[in-house]
């Protein structure tokens, strides 16, 4: 464990001097990125080192994520493995607390100023009950069905409302080794689409049709291999305006419709 420890700072070392030397903007003034570039100009890839993420899923945690990377956040990733993940996390959300989450004992070891490291098994339903009111939550774990599942279903609902939960290699939901559950991951996240209108389902206009489950989802962004979801911060009303009995308005709009009926037979 002491020559893992020594061999994983040594390399930190390497990596941040020659992060210094290839990754720098052309200003010799500085040698940090956000002195020298905007926001709008920061991507996560600039940050990244060694997280071994797919080169397309930069472009889709900027959209989400950019906005509001200079926040104080609560982020939660599942899925430390070698470590690159997490830091690179703690450095694009450079005023958050970053913690980690891995089945291996040894990931402890990339705890460090801001990322916190927690030892326990995402579909442990007991262990992930403990981790409430985060901003952001990323799923890069084990990408099994019941991995993937579980931990949305014990996470989601502790969420902070109007935050986000991100889930990464989808893929998995088509090859055979990661499905030891049904529905595939793929098939339980388009159904979750539904609850995006369950407002509407419990309207009057639904005409004893049965009401959908609320899930507090406000929206749902898919892109290849991966899926946002947004935390609702209640759920709306939908259907025709309401008014109160009284109100003038009401009034006119009860008029209106006695007008309508006499002309139209409606």
């Amino acid at each position: 464990v002491t020559v893992y420890k020594r061999l994983i700072k040594s390399w930190g070392a390497i990596r941040d001097v020659l992060n210094t030397r290839l990754s720098a903007p052309h200003d010799c003034s500085t040698m940090t990125w956000t002195g020298t570039m905007s926001n709008e100009e920061i991507s996560l890839k600039s940050f990244d080192h060694h997280s071994r993420k797919h080169d397309n899923y930069f472009e889709f945690y900027d959209r989400h994520f950019k906005s509001i990377r200079d926040r104080t956040l609560n982020i939660l990733e599942i899925g430390v493995q070698y470590g690159g993940s997490v830091e690179m996390w703690k450095k694009y959300f450079h005023n958050s607390l970053i913690t980690g989450i891995d089945i291996d004992p040894m990931c402890k070891i990339h705890a460090s100023k801001r990322v916190l490291i927690w030892i326990g098994d995402q579909t442990d339903r007991a262990f992930l009950s403990q981790f409430k009111n985060y901003d952001i939550i990323i799923d890069d774990g084990g990408h099994t069905m019941n991995q993937q599942q579980t931990s949305f279903e014990c996470l989601f609902p502790l969420l902070n409302p109007c935050c986000i939960y991100g889930i990464e290699d989808l893929h998995t939901s088509y090859w055979t080794e990661f499905l030891d559950k049904t529905p595939t991951t793929m098939e339980y996240l388009a159904s979750l689409t539904h609850s995006l209108n369950s407002a509407a389902s419990k309207s009057g206009r639904a005409e004893g049709k049965p009401a959908i489950e609320s899930k507090e989802i406000s929206e749902m962004h898919f892109y290849p291999s991966m899926c946002f979801i947004y935390k609702q911060m209640k759920e709306h009303d939908f259907g025709r305006e309401k008014y109160q009995v009284g109100n003038t308005r009401f009034k006119i709009h009860q008029l209106m419709q006695r007008i309508q009926r006499k002309i139209f037979g409606t």
